[in-house]
């Protein structure tokens, strides 16, 4: 294939980049930056614990249904006018959900943020590999990465400190200037493409959304409801195979489906979709563990929390940079897999933490993780998209970040189910150990002053006994995830490296 005819001047490439990269950190941290200042919520929408978590769920499923859309969206409305609808959609829809005053309000408005914000991060891939010439692809797709695999990191640091030094509405009007400032840098740098007016399967569209939304609430609250002891969460289940099975034959077969699935027949986008979601579920639910952990078990603030897991944005942030001096020069599969193995690196140092673990550990294990992270995200979405031609590219980058979308969901809902099984059993294992037959609960007792008849004696061991059992499954949740880095290693060498030559925006941006 041949360059694009255009030429844009660097400048303006910098512009659009800053433009695209704004609101696209903006829709990723508000995926996360909300969990934090969900008690800060309760009181003030009148919900209890298991109502509030509907502000997180209702983004995600509207997010997740509307993401694969992305191609049939810009075909119809053209990429700058999609883009401008959806920052004046995100601005006016977070501004509302800082205004509501029930959760009914809430949990609408965050549905309207998560249909608005969807398509954000696929088109910023999308527009920046359609502006950088073939000598910055990687310069480009690091930018890209650092915002994206970021994101997700400081969401809660910046979401506790806001909901800390002001109040919990802060968090999504915090969103209006950036949005602002996006918009009218969209309205000036970024060119429109070509629109049409292409049939809408309306059925199709019925199908997805009910199989995406289905599944979505099944893995957001199955944890919650037990998973398939709950008749509800059977019926969540068959709702979403029945929809989703019935959405990929159907869509398979019929050339006017809302979605080409037929994309699905490049084999590096198929491998690196696969590869991405099930990346995402392991990095997604550690991520999620771990303040858990920290402010539960070590009792950390929320800022301390932050600022312990920040070193691991950075690192990935600078192995980005390390990636876009090797693309076109090393086999980018090989990138990937010394990725893979640093993750598990990183995740095999968490196996040994413990209740007395130092916060300089907590930091190196993180960022050794973080460097690996920045090595697999930028190669991947390249090779991705290596083979799909420019008409495609909208499309397929927004089939390729649903994959990020639903790997994450699985990831969280699976290893919090792990997290609270294993907690059960160790808690059970380890309580048998509480006996008078034992002579070590005598020397704790002893250690401790106390004796078996003081009332306060039940109450410590209680407390060390959860805070034990808990910090034994959080390990055997970081064990099960260093063993899945390992065995995605064998998956990569199932991608097609490129040849040098297709390495260029005609290709690589599309």
């Amino acid at each position: 294939m041949t360059e694009p005819t255009y030429v844009i001047d660097p400048f303006e490439r910098w512009m659009i980049t800053i433009a695209v990269m704004l609101v696209a950190v903006v829709e990723v941290i508000d995926m996360t930056i909300v969990n934090v200042a969900l008690p800060n919520m309760q009181g003030a929408l009148g919900a209890n614990t298991d109502q509030i978590t509907w502000v997180l769920t209702s983004y995600i499923v509207s997010s997740a249904i509307c993401m694969p859309l992305t191609g049939f969206l810009v075909t119809r409305l053209g990429r700058k006018r999609l883009l401008l609808i959806n920052i004046v959609g995100f601005l006016a829809s977070s501004m509302l959900c800082g205004m509501s005053v029930s959760l009914p309000q809430m949990v609408f408005f965050r549905i309207l943020q998560g249909i608005f914000g969807a398509t954000l991060v696929p088109m910023s891939q999308y527009i920046l590999r359609d502006t950088f010439p073939k000598n910055e692809q990687g310069k480009a797709m690091a930018i890209w990465g650092i915002g994206i695999m970021a994101g997700p990191i400081l969401g809660p640091t910046i979401g506790g400190y806001i909901t800390d030094a002001l109040n919990w509405r802060w968090i999504f009007y915090v969103n209006i200037p950036v949005c602002i400032m996006a918009f009218f840098m969209t309205l000036k740098f970024i060119t429109e493409t070509p629109r049409s007016k292409p049939f809408i399967d309306w059925f199709g569209l019925f199908l997805m959304a009910m199989g995406i939304g289905t599944l979505q609430i099944f893995l957001d609250e199955g944890n919650e409801y037990n998973w398939l002891d709950s008749n509800g969460m059977v019926i969540l289940f068959v709702m979403s195979l029945y929809f989703l099975s019935y959405f990929v034959i159907r869509g398979w077969n019929y050339r006017r489906n809302i979605i080409n699935l037929h994309l699905f027949k490049d084999h590096n986008l198929t491998m690196a979709t696969i590869l991405l979601t099930l990346y995402c579920m392991l990095v997604f639910g550690l991520l999620t563990l771990q303040p858990i952990m920290m402010q539960d078990l070590l009792n950390y603030p929320v800022l301390t929390t932050g600022i312990v897991m920040a070193p691991r944005g950075f690192s990935s942030g600078f192995s980005m940079f390390v990636v876009s001096k090797l693309m076109g020069k090393v086999d980018l599969r090989i990138i990937i897999v010394i990725g893979l193995l640093l993750s598990a690196a990183g995740t095999y140092g968490m196996t040994q933490y413990s209740l007395y673990i130092s916060e300089p550990y907590l930091i190196w294990t993180g960022v050794i993780q973080g460097f690996g992270m920045g090595l697999i995200f930028v190669p991947l979405s390249t090779l991705a998209l290596a083979t799909i031609s420019r008409e495609q590219g909208a499309e397929a980058s927004g089939l390729f970040s649903f994959g990020r979308s639903i790997g994450s969901s699985i990831g969280i809902s699976a290893l919090s189910t792990v997290l609270a099984q294993e907690s059960q059993i160790n808690w059970n294992r380890l309580g048998g150990n509480l006996n008078a037959a034992n002579p070590a609960l005598y020397q704790w007792i002893t250690a401790h002053q106390l004796s078996l008849s003081n009332p306060l004696t039940a109450q410590l061991l209680g407390a060390d006994l959860n805070a034990q059992s808990s910090m034994i499954a959080f390990v055997d949740c970081y064990y099960l995830i260093f063993l899945a880095f390992l065995a995605m290693i064998p998956m990569v060498f199932l991608l097609r490296q490129p040849q040098l030559k297709t390495f260029d925006p005609a290709v690589l941006g599309h």
